[in-house]
């Protein structure tokens, strides 16, 4: 992290786990733990535990997000969510273009873009993901896809809006599965999006944005990561379903 040029921010997703009850409760357990955080913290949660998890939040230092987010204001698109819905929810971030959402539910480079600019015309936050499979990885292919997806998901933000974005890098292979980047991998990985940012934007603004890193940080490796230059947080996955885990990589994000 280099905090005297951007912020760091430890954002959680839950995925699909915890009904508006358990969220209720589990946000409940984590406020006293991460109440002194020196970082930006996210819980971003199912559509049904918005409610609650926005309701449980209140007046704490926690701020909620939503897992995805349609692209069109409104109309026929049964299951979807637009940006405008969550805003009056009381969401303020987003996650857009998981590896899951582009593996599971045909999510592409084009419908990322599509998603995050609906989310920044709607003054969310956005935390866009990008990442390699372990194919591309082994054909070489990390920098060259990385900054292309990066560089696709921002297509058409403007210069003021990047403020408002946050990019996620996160390994397909190193998603869910417990494996995770080596604290060189990741900062190599961050490094790829920054120079990305830096081609589009210029050096200040690569400077200036949270570059995240996703794929099994944990209590016990966050620290390692969180101490390379261009790793400004991480976006968790298991870990933030447990207090004390998600507190740990908090309070390391803190220092």
């Amino acid at each position: 992290m280099n905090k005297a040029y951007r912020k760091a921010v430890i954002a959680g997703n839950w995925k699909m786990n915890k009904t508006p009850r358990e969220a209720a409760a589990l946000i409940e357990e984590m406020k006293p733990l991460v109440c002194n955080a020196g970082c930006d913290v996210v819980l971003c949660v199912p559509y049904v535990d918005i409610a609650a998890a926005v309701e449980t939040a209140k007046g704490s230092n926690i701020k909620i997000g939503a897992e995805n987010v349609h692209f069109k204001a409104s109309g026929a698109y049964t299951g979807e969510v637009s940006a405008q819905m969550l805003v009056e929810s009381g969401v303020e971030y987003v996650v857009i273009g998981h590896s899951e959402r582009r593996t599971y539910f045909g999510e592409t480079d084009q419908t990322v873009n599509l998603r995050t600019l609906a989310a920044l015309e709607a003054g969310l936050t956005a935390i866009v993901c990008v990442g390699e499979t372990l194919e591309q990885r082994e054909l070489g292919y990390t920098e060259t896809l990385l900054k292309y997806q990066t560089k696709m998901a921002l297509t058409n933000v403007k210069p003021e809006q990047l403020k408002n974005v946050i990019i996620a890098y996160e390994p397909v292979w190193a998603i869910g599965t417990g494996v995770t980047a080596t604290a060189d991998q990741a900062d190599e990985g961050n490094g790829y999006v920054r120079a990305a940012v830096a081609e589009a934007y210029g050096e200040a603004a690569a400077k200036a944005l949270t570059v995240q890193y996703g794929g099994s940080m944990n209590a016990g490796n966050a620290a390692e990561l969180l101490a390379k230059e261009n790793v400004d947080g991480g976006l968790i996955g298991g870990a933030s379903l447990k207090a004390p885990d998600f507190a740990a990589i908090v309070d390391a994000a803190s220092k």
